[in-house]
């Protein structure tokens, strides 16, 4: 798709007033909001360092601890939860080890789970991180190794999804679609999900890695700029390029936006008039780990956009939530209590 022909796109630098932020703040409690999508259990292997391996030129670690925490849409569910929504997950997780320990932390953290189909012939998608590190050194990743199931979800678990979802959607205020391609977000259930919920009225935001047109009618979409670029086949190199992939994406989801992640660039807001935003990414905290920063971003912006914030105002809390999360190592929240501190503190 070539984007020449579009003529140079303006770019503002609004920002809400500090005063309509807080008060979008006060309203995000108790929303009610369902995320569809890829479960996914974090599991996270603790070592301290204590010399180098004779085998090869790494680390020897001793081991400290292990743990499991949710990810995938389960971190997004997570971070609806950390913000005072009140939420619910809808995936498949395996009869195993795996999805036991995922289920139970969700149910540990107040996130319903009649959503979720077990399957004994799919196992949990699992990705699991080395962490080295001690109290005298920062802790850093050493290794990642996934074990992620790509095929499409068996019937069983397509009809238990869609039957849940006929159920909750009518009594959500929002709904968020968080698809990382592992085989959940079929056409029959979009086919099901998304009008129902354009029915009702309610916000439907998607969180996708690939293949955002499948998503008609929606609230918004919260790609960051790589999968834009990849989607569309082109490149994004100026602020005037990804304005012009965010009003492609707006046009062709048929969408009220479109708020693209960009990294230590910050975001930019696209809406469905062709206006475009362009937030700078906080400078206030130093960044030591990404990871889950996105899953944030569209956490935050589906609550705010349900206790009635603009899309603008909905980007801007997303932005300083994700400015919060990123000085924590793994996939980390953020809460009210703290965004407001940072709206306090952030220029005026």
């Amino acid at each position: 798709m070539s984007l020449s022909s579009l003529s140079t796109p303006s770019i503002s630098v609004q920002r809400p007033s500090h005063a309509c932020l807080q008060a979008v703040l006060a309203h995000l409690g108790g929303r009610r909001v369902l995320v569809l999508g890829d479960m996914v259990a974090d599991e996270y292997i603790i070592g301290r360092p204590t010399r180098l391996s004779r085998e090869a030129p790494i680390p020897v670690l001793e081991y400290v601890d292990r743990y499991i925490v949710p990810g995938g849409a389960t971190n997004l569910a997570r971070n609806v939860r950390a913000l005072g929504g009140v939420v619910a997950v809808a995936g498949v997780i395996g009869h195993d080890a795996a999805g036991a320990a995922l289920r139970a932390r969700l149910m540990a953290e107040g996130i319903a789970v009649d959503g979720l189909a077990e399957d004994a012939e799919r196992p949990t998608s699992t990705k699991t991180r080395v962490i080295g590190g001690s109290s005298q050194v920062v802790s850093q990743q050493i290794v990642r190794i996934d074990r992620v199931v790509h095929t499409t979800i068996n019937a069983t678990d397509t009809a238990h999804i869609i039957a849940y979802l006929r159920q909750e959607i009518p009594r959500v205020d929002a709904l968020v679609i968080s698809d990382y391609e592992n085989g959940v977000i079929t056409p029959a259930i979009i086919d099901v999900a998304v009008p129902l919920a354009v029915q009702h009225g309610i916000i439907i935001t998607v969180d996708a890695h690939g293949g955002l047109f499948r998503f008609k009618g929606v609230t918004v979409a919260t790609p960051n700029q790589d999968e834009v670029a990849g989607m569309l086949g082109i490149l994004l190199q100026s602020e005037e390029d990804v304005c012009r992939g965010g009003q492609d994406l707006v046009r062709g989801m048929q969408a009220r936006g479109a708020i693209i992640t960009r990294g230590s660039e910050g975001m930019t807001v696209v809406e469905a008039d062709g206006a475009c935003h362009h937030l700078a990414a906080s400078t206030l905290h130093e960044v030591r780990d990404a990871t889950g920063a996105g899953d944030t971003v569209s956490a935050t912006v589906t609550l705010a956009l349900a206790a009635g914030a603009s899309l603008l105002e909905a980007a801007h809390l997303g932005n300083l939530a994700a400015s919060l999360v990123v000085q924590r190592l793994g996939a980390a929240t953020t809460s009210v209590e703290e965004l407001g501190a940072e709206i306090a503190a952030a220029p005026r």
